[in-house]
């Protein structure tokens, strides 16, 4: 379900299925731990096709409302148009904002050049 990468310095996580609601918790912990473990390199999340469902976009909301705290960038990049709409409308005030893409390519290169 999930899987991650360093590119250019920057923690790719690939999320490839919509958890459900059960895993919504384990996978915003998941992200979070990751996060933790990489800081401080800057963040992009990648909700595949199959993986832009209301759970899957839930956990990055409620993982970036947990890494947040460590000044960290954390950027969503998804096709989905309603997942994107879903990402900008939850995200929470204050902080390091969620940075939303559409394109993976363009969300990891701004998420490098932020971190330069």
């Amino acid at each position: 379900m999930l899987s991650h990468a360093l590119e250019h310095g920057v923690l790719v996580i690939t999320v490839r299925c919509d958890p459900g609601v059960g895993g919504r918790a384990p996978l915003a912990a998941e992200i979070s731990d990751l996060v933790h473990a990489h800081r401080p390199a800057p963040v992009v999340i990648v909700l595949g096709e199959a993986a832009a469902g209301a759970a899957a976009v839930s956990a990055v909301l409620q993982a970036h409302r947990m890494c947040r705290h460590l000044g960290l960038l954390v950027s969503v990049a998804t096709h989905s148009a309603p997942a994107r709409r879903l990402l900008e409308a939850g995200a929470a005030p204050g902080g390091p904002r969620l940075v939303v893409h559409a394109r993976v390519d363009t969300a990891i290169a701004t998420a490098f050049l932020a971190a330069a």
